[in-house]
């Protein structure tokens, strides 16, 4: 049953507020098409390090209570570290084994690590690797998945079209992008720079096209139906995220999904895109979403 309540990480503070940050507003038409993903075999395995304080602990093994680890899936531009510096080691306190990567990577001069600029397919495929990793570590047949903002949307590539579906039990995602974003109409304005669509978007960001509301990757990865298999999906969406608007495209429709509002669990919790990833009742409300057996 469809659950109509209403809560992406950060696409992500939209690099520092700025560069890159308008790109994955973009309109499919008139943009230059993002590289090819590699091949699988040109993939090579995410970033396991830095992790968050209580992931990646390879001695862990689930318990009666928490069956299934919990691989945790970074928004756009974010490092795993920073971004499950509040959820992982919650988790972990909880009974949880946790496992983090930063996928889709890239270096800069001036930072070490930023994670899923790659295109979905590179990043799916790194997440392929870790889930099989991880599975095999702990004993288990089947982890679940939590993603946020890009996080959010990319394991759907996988599930869909690399095995995932029959690997996985729970998806939580928090304000992901899953019919596209123009992400408030940014990227329009970023248009205005000259030679911004041919140039600099497709090189810098990869992913940033696929992202895009009407996008040909969007449109393919919800056709002909938008979830898969036995995977049981919960989708999170808060009214004060202003980056994925509205924020009701970050919603699925399928016979194994809860769409769920934050403030309709507590209307006192004003989390936005970022901060979902700090915000206590996101956080009670996917312990609740892992704890489905």
């Amino acid at each position: 049953m469809r659950t109509r309540l209403r809560y992406l990480t950060p696409l992500v503070a939209l690099v520092a507020a700025g560069t890159v940050a308008a790109a994955p507003a973009a309109t499919a038409q008139g943009v230059a098409p993002a590289p090819a993903a590699p091949a699988a075999a040109e993939v090579p395995p995410a970033q396991e390090n830095p992790a968050p304080l209580g992931a990646n602990d390879w001695s862990c093994k689930p318990t009666a209570k928490h069956p299934r680890p919990v691989i945790l899936l970074h928004g756009f531009s974010a490092p795993s570290a920073g971004h499950w510096s509040a959820f992982s080691p919650y988790l972990k306190a909880n009974g949880y084994c946790v496992f983090s990567i930063t996928y889709g990577s890239i270096r800069l001069p001036v930072v070490d690590l930023l994670g899923g600029f790659k295109p979905i397919e590179y990043s799916a495929e790194q997440l392929a690797m870790f889930v099989d990793k991880v599975r095999a570590a702990t004993g288990v047949s089947t982890v679940d998945l939590v993603g946020h903002s890009e996080g959010g949307i990319m394991p759907r590539y996988y599930l869909k079209n690399l095995g995932g579906a029959s690997k996985v039990d729970n998806f939580v995602a928090w304000a992901p992008p899953n019919h596209g974003t123009s992400l408030s109409g940014l990227y329009e304005l970023a248009k205005q720079i000259p030679g911004f669509d041919e140039a600099l978007l497709p090189t810098v960001c990869e992913v940033c096209t696929q992202l895009v509301t009407d996008s040909p990757f969007i449109k393919e990865l919800n056709s002909p139906t938008e979830t898969v298999g036995n995977v049981h999906y919960t989708v999170l969406t808060s009214k004060y995220d202003v980056l994925v608007t509205p924020i009701e495209t970050s919603y699925l429709d399928g016979p194994n999904v809860d769409n769920i509002s934050v403030q309709d669990v507590n209307p006192k919790a004003t989390p936005g895109h970022i901060t979902m990833a700090f915000s206590p009742t996101v956080f009670a409300i996917t312990n609740k979403a892992l704890s489905r057996n």
